[in-house]
């Protein structure tokens, strides 16, 4: 969310900023919000008037009736009821600008950074760099279902049953192989400084609204029936939500945090024939990491986060690639955003296995999360990034492992997350 003087102040570069993201439907609400303001600020002053009166007449009618003025103390309490009648009225009134301002703003987009790329969609973001070779081997890549298959390792039909479609079982070698994936995950991140945290699965509605925009809410969140709470859709949502309404010391920052969790999506959409198996589902588990810091530090930060998971990925034999998101594949909160890519033997192309998102103070303002220092209280930074994210991250590692006599190679950093195993046979 802006701030509301940023917007009164800066209508056209708001305007600007929500063309640049194809929300042309959009602009009315800045005018919108305008307009609220003035008569937001307008109702503010009158009601002040108003109350400044109450007091001033409030004593001139106590000296009145000690100086025996018993008509005209009287006659002072009728305008001061009169007043009050109008106060509550504005006071109302006040109210009902204040809700309505705050519902447009919290769907006016977040200020891009001036290095994103200007794009309709994600067919328009940018190839960044590679990193690693990609190889097509000189034999036929299996879908990674049937991969998993064959080592007994994936049953969606029973899952089907059970939970419906978009839900798997993960069994022996495999489900052993996504366990360990997940622990060296932890184990790079807390080596790289972060703090190692379990959340709460589950989140209220406020703090869903803090951090993620309604759109993104509707086509991703469950709802538990009958509660004030929702499963959440990654990690992020409870780690951010951590913070809410808090003011947090300049010297304790940065917060960096690296968290695990199960994340639940509806996942609505087409699906097409890319996303059967365990690529697009309902449930999976994650790694992610989180960083709250100072603005002036959230560029630096933005820079060395995506960078660890290519390095995550790079040291399990996977090639991978960077993408600049284009301005019309940013969600509404985000300030600049770099999606990390796998490459698939078998599709002979590269496909998202995480994104790395500069949040700018969007979360922090909805949430209010600000930093107390030297020169006052200040709305944080916030940040987030996919460390790994299986079972899709698995398609990644069993298509860049596997070997022609359908082994799976286990790479030197994953040996002793399975039980000192090199190869899956």
């Amino acid at each position: 969310m802006l701030d509301l003087r940023f917007v009164r102040e800066n209508s056209e570069v708001v305007k600007q900023n929500i063309m640049n993201k194809f929300q042309n439907s959009k602009l009315p609400l800045v005018d919108e919000v305008i307009a609220l303001d003035k008569e937001s600020r307008e109702t503010k002053q009158k009601a002040d008037g108003l109350r400044a009166n109450r007091n001033k007449f409030s004593k001139q009618i106590g000296a009145l009736m000690g100086q025996g003025k018993k008509e005209e103390a009287e006659e002072m309490k009728k305008r001061v009821t009169a007043a009050a009648e109008e106060l509550s009225s504005l006071e109302a009134r006040e109210e009902e600008l204040q809700d309505e301002i705050k519902k447009r703003m919290m769907i006016i987009p977040n200020i891009i950074d001036t290095s994103v790329p200007i794009g309709k969609d994600d067919s328009q973001n940018v190839e960044i760099e590679k990193f690693g070779e990609p190889v097509v081997p000189n034999f036929d890549v299996p879908y990674h279902a049937d991969i998993m298959s064959k080592f007994n390792g994936l049953d969606l039909d029973g899952a089907r049953k059970v939970a419906g479609n978009g839900f798997y079982y993960l069994m022996g070698d495999i489900a052993r192989l996504h366990s360990a994936i997940i622990t060296y995950a932890r184990d790079f991140m807390i080596n790289k400084g972060f703090t190692y945290c379990i959340p709460p699965f589950m989140i209220r509605s406020d703090v869903v609204t803090g951090v993620m925009s309604f759109a993104e809410m509707d086509s991703m969140m469950y709802k538990i029936e009958g509660e004030d709470l929702y499963l959440i859709g990654t990690s992020e949502h409870s780690m951010i939500g951590k913070f809410i309404d808090t003011i947090i010391s300049e010297d304790s920052l940065p917060q960096a945090l690296t968290s695990y969790s199960p994340c639940f999506r509806k996942e609505k959409g087409a699906h097409g024939i890319e996303e059967r198996g365990v690529y697009r589902i309902h449930q999976f588990e994650k790694q992610e990491m989180v960083v709250v810091c100072k603005p002036e530090e959230s560029k630096e930060w933005f820079e060395k986060m995506w960078k660890y998971t290519v390095e995550l990925f790079r040291s399990l034999d996977i090639p991978v690639r960077t993408l600049e998101c284009c301005s019309g594949d940013l969600a509404d909160l985000k300030v600049k955003s770099i999606d990390v890519e796998a490459w698939s033997p078998r599709q002979k192309k590269y496909f998202e296995i995480g994104s790395c998102s500069n949040l700018g103070d969007a979360q922090a303002r909805r949430l209010k999360i600000r930093v107390s220092g030297e020169n006052g209280k200040y709305f944080a930074h916030t940040l987030n990034n996919t460390v790994v994210a299986p079972p899709r991250m698995l398609i990644a590692f069993l298509e860049n492992n596997l070997n022609e006599d359908g082994t799976i190679n286990i790479p030197k950093a994953l040996q002793q997350y399975m039980g000192g195993m090199t190869k899956i046979q």
